[in-house]
């Protein structure tokens, strides 16, 4: 004999998603069984997982290191793309905002006036030749797939930010003061520089690094309109932070000591830009 269950049992109750009362979901949460909706539901090595689950074994998993310290992480280069996405739409906004390239550019004597220049002009390109932008966006792309990951998104940006304000010091102590300069090329020199310390440290071949790395240097020294001073500013710099990414003692303290040498690498361009501001100054001051 069999016997039914009554209308008003919990049983008979249609399951519903907890964070979705109003959503009916049969499909149940491998781990902890409460019932989630499709919005909640994240596809597990097992079976499917709730929102809350996925995200507590998300946390509860090992996280692995790079070779320098970073967090391993797959899919695209998100900070590559994203600086290539920036220097197009500021290239955009040059050509249709009147002003916008002034306005950002740097000019190595209104370092006192304009400092936001020194990281700004790093994203602006000249608008009279497509192949300035096109050239610096292939070569950030080119190394941007390859060192994202071995640096990992946070180590990768710095990286790049500081290169760039390198480059503008560069400009400031050798360039001319009254001449403004444009364009990514001293944050890309400074990767050229990383990856040259970085693959070395690795045990990889550099030959190739250096060969392709000495004929771009070699071309600021002989064609006209290109900052071969950004270009060594960069590159001394992306050599120096190299240099602490790749060599810093491995163990618990290893972020620490990368994170203050990168701000000592950082607080020695601005210190060195403040000076060679002030002689600048000093001397217009003396001509009037």
């Amino acid at each position: 004999m069999s016997y039914g269950v009554p209308a008003e049992s919990p049983a008979s109750q249609a399951p519903v998603c907890p964070r979705h009362p109003d959503r009916i979901s049969y499909i149940r949460c491998q781990r902890c069984g409460r019932a989630a909706c499709p919005e909640c539901q994240h596809p597990a090595p097992v079976g499917i997982q709730c929102v809350d689950c996925f995200r507590q074994a998300g946390a509860q998993a090992p996280r692995y290191r790079t070779a320098v310290g970073g967090t391993v992480r797959e899919g695209r280069p998100v900070v590559t793309y994203t600086l290539m996405a920036l220097c197009a739409s500021a290239y955009l906004l040059q050509w249709v905002v009147p002003g916008f390239t002034e306005r950002f550019w740097y000019r190595p004597l209104l370092t006192g006036f304009e400092p936001w220049t020194v990281l700004t002009s790093a994203f602006l390109h000249s608008t009279g030749s497509v192949l300035h932008i096109a050239f610096n966006l292939y070569a950030l792309w080119f190394l941007g797939r390859a060192m994202e990951p071995m640096l990992g998104r946070s180590r990768f940006i710095a990286l790049y930010l500081i290169s760039a304000l390198g480059g503008s010091l560069g400009v400031l102590l050798l360039g001319n003061p009254l001449a403004p300069v444009l364009g990514a090329s001293g944050a890309i020199f400074g990767l050229f520089g990383a990856l040259l310390i970085l693959q070395r440290r690795q045990g990889g071949d550099i030959r190739g690094i250096v060969v392709l790395l000495a004929i771009n240097l070699a071309l600021g020294f002989f064609y006209p309109n290109i900052s071969w001073q950004a270009h060594v500013g960069g590159l001394v710099t992306g050599l120096a932070c190299a240099l602490v990414l790749g060599y810093a003692p491995r163990g618990r303290h290893r972020t620490l000591v990368q994170c203050l040498g990168l701000a000592g690498i950082t607080a020695v361009i601005l210190v060195g830009g403040l000076i060679r501001v002030d002689a600048l100054y000093g001397a217009v001051a003396g001509l009037g």
